[in-house]
């Protein structure tokens, strides 16, 4: 029977990182491979249940306009998504978001509405988009706001899906552990792992200059992990351990993965990865069984991440002088 690749989304491998994790305490640490989403990342998840709800209840419909603010990676799986059903998408970025993510969503057809300077307030350019969708949707006949920062079926399609998934292929499951944006990944996984009572617990990783964990606001360069605000998701505190890591420790991150395991990852990835191979391994018991949660992949930041030169120019780091192998 012909499927589309929509049918595709979810169902991600889960394979165990033997290489890099490799020791002699009996901790397996498995990688749920989000990045082979059909649209390259997590964000496939929640998009795809948010747009099948809205269709649902009959928000939407063939010919409607998707309006999301997005730093890269749910603006392009909204994008796909929207194409492939035949509706138009606005993506309301910032200067931050990256030319390569930009290409990308206007292959699929997305319309791009930059919003050029911060929120007046809070200095943040989350509130400043949030505000240009409330415009746009207010503007445009026959639009609608899915609202990744507030919609239910963002972390409902992690209980049901992400974490779900897990569990049933590990059974035992000690240590789920992932990166922190609109907390739907995690909070998805926090509500599953409480429903079924499990005994697992949430590590949430987040970038240093994120507040999401009460961290104090700097300057970040890489989407996708962490917020100048606290997003409405994290209001039920559902972590058991909060670590946050600096950007240079995010690209070593995915330096490590992709020596070991050669897996190529984005810097949420990396974060995740450094957050439990060098702050928490040593904490967790014997025969520990732990998840990591592999975001998205690592081809869209070739220029950033994986380029030596401006990790030196831009985070102050040499990573060429990292040891790998410890």
């Amino acid at each position: 029977m012909t499927k589309d690749w929509l049918s595709c989304i979810g169902n991600t491998p889960l394979v165990q990182l033997s290489r890099l994790f490799a020791n002699e305490r009996g901790i397996a640490v498995h990688a749920k491979l989000e990045m082979l989403n059909p649209n390259g990342s997590a964000k496939d998840r929640p998009a795809a249940r948010m747009i099948s709800a809205a269709l649902e209840k009959g928000l939407i419909g063939p010919g409607s306009v998707i309006i999301e603010s997005s730093s890269g990676n749910m603006a392009i799986s909204l994008a796909a998504i929207c194409s492939q059903l035949g509706m138009r998408f606005i993506s309301v970025v910032d200067p931050k978001t990256t030319a390569q993510n930009i290409r990308i969503m206007r292959a699929y057809g997305a319309e791009i509405e930059l919003v050029q300077q911060p929120d007046p307030i809070t200095g943040e350019f989350l509130p400043a988009r949030l505000n240009k969708v409330k415009h746009l949707v207010q503007r445009i006949p026959n639009s609608f706001w899915p609202n990744q920062y507030g919609n239910e079926n963002n972390y409902l399609s992690h209980r049901d899906g992400t974490m779900r998934e897990i569990a049933a292929e590990l059974g035992q499951v000690d240590y789920v552990v992932g990166g922190l944006s609109t907390c739907g990944t995690m909070l998805g996984c926090a509500t599953f792992i409480k429903e079924q009572r499990l005994d697992t617990k949430i590590v949430a990783v987040d970038a240093v200059g994120s507040v999401i964990l009460g961290g104090t606001k700097g300057k970040r360069f890489f989407p996708g992990l962490g917020a100048g605000i606290v997003p409405p998701f994290n209001q039920s505190k559902f972590t058991d351990y909060a670590i946050q890591v600096k950007e240079a420790d995010m690209a070593a991150g995915c330096r490590m993965l992709v020596q070991h395991e050669a897996i190529l990852a984005g810097p949420s990835s990396g974060a995740v990865i450094y957050a439990l191979k060098e702050v928490l391994f040593h904490e967790i018991p014997d025969g520990s069984v732990c998840a990591v949660i592999l975001h998205d992949r690592g081809e869209r930041y070739m220029d950033t991440v994986y380029n030596e030169e401006w990790v030196a120019q831009h985070l102050n780091a040499d990573l060429s002088s990292f040891d790998l192998h410890k």
